[in-house]
């Protein structure tokens, strides 16, 4: 059925849009997308400089180039086809909206870019009455301005897997009393050492994925090591082995770090995600496990630290100092940490300047991630919840040959501009990965610093 002009929609979007998710442009399927004037001088004025923000918009600008290709101006202004690959047809279109020269009513004053942007989708569309003008915006006060003055605006969810964190997974399941006396009928097999069950995936099963784990209250623990439409194959663990796990002196507290400590010392999973509030250990246990394996073990060769942060992906500047030394006010959080391992030594300042100098750690500037390949490594990565989907993509395909990665973050402490919970790269890398085998998620419970943090969580 042909598509009638009523059913198309017009979306036109931000600067922030467009550094989000440079390839933003090619989500809006059959829809125009519109790109102002306003937005491109933006793009430009920030495309220079190492930032990730710099790069993304050179990203963005070289894809826009490549849709228009040698379109004339008539046409960037009616709307160019927007061409995905050779072998597709065009679907949708791409244009830009030029600055208007005064002759419509101007709804803000324009000593903004904001005001601008929003003046132009008024007339916009004023212009195109039958087909519905929406702003595309991450900054949610330009989306109010603009539903002010008459526009529809919306944030952009293309790459928002999920609406309510709530519902993000965990990597477990809790069963209050015994789990297995909710199974009717299991076969258990022995196998190289290992017991597994192989168990009817029942309703209260189907949201599992491998490498997630049972819990319950009567001491079981088990971890899916496979899944079909009807089944699931769990790997029994013994709970006090779990417990008894240690990693560089350090031992869990409970069973969710027990399980999150599995996975960080697993060679079979290159890629672990450990989610919680401050306190719950996600720090402690990946420096731990990461020390363990590469000083101990000699899994790998080195261990590279990295942290998102507001201003993190600025310049690092070009005062004296080495890249660790400049990095280690944003990565005092990792050292807090070394320093908590060696509480109980006898010199505990020495025996943290022994490890940094002796174990190979190396703090890494975000800037200096992007375009390097990192082999036999074991790659941190905190406050990942400050990174949009699109930058932890860039991050995560760093991982060379030998490699593993080890996601850390907190999403009730979001601090960059434009980004929440659901559009977050941590929640974008929890759902994406899930069920890929060589991965593995754990939402730490909360384990109180002290007296003080635990009331202030509980009544601040």
């Amino acid at each position: 059925m042909a598509r009638t002009v009523s059913q198309e929609k017009t979306y036109v979007l931000d600067t922030n849009v467009l550094i989000h998710d440079p390839n933003s442009v090619l989500n809006f399927e059959e829809h125009h997308v519109v790109i102002p004037l306003t937005v491109l001088e933006e793009l430009d004025r920030l495309k220079n400089g190492k930032s990730s923000i710099a790069a993304d918009c050179r990203q963005a600008i070289r894809l826009i180039d490549k849709l228009l290709g040698d379109a004339s101006p008539t046409d960037i202004e009616k709307g160019v086809d927007i061409i995905r690959n050779e072998k597709s047809p065009p679907l949708g279109t791409i244009s830009i909206l030029m600055d208007l020269d005064g002759d419509h009513k101007v709804q803000l004053p324009e000593t903004l870019n904001d005001n601008k942007i929003i003046n132009g989708l008024v007339t916009l569309k004023g212009k195109h009455p039958g087909r519905p003008t929406i702003l595309v915006s991450k900054d949610i006060n330009m989306r109010l301005k603009a539903r002010a003055c008459g526009v529809d605006a919306e944030d952009y969810h293309t790459d928002q897997l999920i609406d309510d964190i709530d519902l993000l997974p965990k990597g477990y399941a809790d069963f209050t009393d015994s789990f297995w006396d909710k199974i009717n009928k299991v076969e258990t097999m022995q196998r190289e050492g290992l017991t597994e069950h192989l168990i009817p995936r029942l309703p209260e099963l189907k949201e599992l994925s491998v490498n997630e784990f049972l819990i319950d209250d009567q001491g079981f623990v088990g971890r899916i090591s496979r899944v079909d439409s009807d089944h699931l194959i769990v790997r029994d663990l013994s709970r006090d082995r779990l417990l008894e796990q240690e990693a560089w002196g350090l031992i869990p507290r409970d069973i969710y770090q027990a399980v999150a400590l599995q996975l960080l010392l697993d060679p079979d999973i290159h890629l672990v995600n450990l989610t919680g509030a401050a306190g719950s250990g996600k720090t402690i246990l990946a420096l731990a496990a990461a020390i363990e394996m590469t000083v101990a073990s000699k899994r790998y060769k080195r261990i590279i630290v990295t942290r998102s942060t507001q201003g993190l992906d600025e310049d690092i500047g070009f005062l004296p100092g080495t890249e660790a030394e400049k990095m280690e006010p944003w990565l005092g959080a990792i050292t807090d940490n070394l320093e908590a391992l060696h509480s109980d030594d006898e010199n505990m300042t020495a025996s943290v300047e022994y490890i940094l100098q002796k174990v190979p750690i190396q703090f890494k500037s975000l800037n200096y991630i992007r375009g390097r390949s990192f082999q036999h490594s074991l790659i941190v990565i905190d406050e990942c919840q400050n990174l949009t989907p699109h930058q932890m993509k860039t991050i995560i395909t760093r991982a060379g040959n030998g490699s593993k990665v080890i996601c850390l973050g907190n999403l009730a402490q979001i601090d960059t501009a434009y980004l929440n919970a659901p559009s977050s790269g941590l929640t974008y890398l929890t759902e994406r990965f899930r069920g890929f085998q060589h991965n593995g998620h754990v939402h730490l419970r909360g384990v109180p610093r002290s007296v003080l943090a635990e009331f202030a969580e509980a009544n601040l």
